[in-house]
């Protein structure tokens, strides 16, 4: 059976450079996708914001090649204009922030093709600070019944750019923050990927 989320025939093939600053889960994912034939992209450059973190092992055993950016002791736009002109070496058709923690400035020639992942509904429970274990806490302390994840546009505001597409998930009465992250996750896994493969196809723009 055809997967309705995944590549279609004749879809382009996305050139992706991926911006993270942890663990590397999301672009394990995606690799993994990549590999099973589910994403219609191939990962051309890692630019993390650390160089003591799993993305950046997960990367080079992967054969990509990775750029490290510390922010630390560098204004805003210095940096900013590092990380592209990283990205620019690789050609990319889309930057993907993928457990990116930096506000960063999008250059006029990355206008409309920088994308975020986020874990709530947005424009809910954003911005500056939410990000991991703070947006499922707060999420609980609420009292929401609903969570789920976002990807969107990027743009030079915390969360804020055009959102592309949603996905909920329920939020049950003996949640932690924990056990919401792991269901959060899980749709983040089908949400991002979804998401490329239909900017790709031209569905999503």
């Amino acid at each position: 059976m055809t997967d309705p989320d995944g590549p279609r025939t004749g879809q382009k093939t996305l050139r992706l450079a991926v911006l993270l600053s942890g663990s590397g889960r999301t672009l394990e994912n995606l690799l993994d996708r990549i590999a099973g034939g589910r994403l219609t992209a191939s990962v051309e450059r890692v630019v993390s914001s650390r160089g003591d973190v799993r993305g950046v092992r997960l990367a080079e055993q992967a054969g990509i090649p990775v750029t490290v950016l510390p922010p630390a002791g560098r204004p805003l736009a210095d940096w900013s204009d590092a990380i592209f002109a990283a990205c620019r070496e690789a050609n990319p058709d889309l930057v993907v922030m993928a457990g990116f923690l930096h506000l960063v400035e999008i250059p006029a020639d990355f206008a409309g093709r920088v994308i975020n992942i986020h874990p709530a509904l947005l424009p809910a429970f954003g911005g500056k600070g939410f990000h991991g274990m703070h947006v499922h806490r707060a999420v609980i302390a609420r009292g929401c019944t609903v969570s789920g994840c976002t990807v969107h546009l990027v743009d030079n505001e915390y969360d804020h750019g055009r959102i592309l597409l949603q996905k909920t998930v329920p939020v049950l009465r003996d949640d932690t923050a924990e056990s919401l992250a792991a269901r959060v996750f899980a749709v983040e896994c089908e949400t991002l990927p979804e998401a490329i493969n239909r900017i790709a196809s031209g569905d999503l723009a």
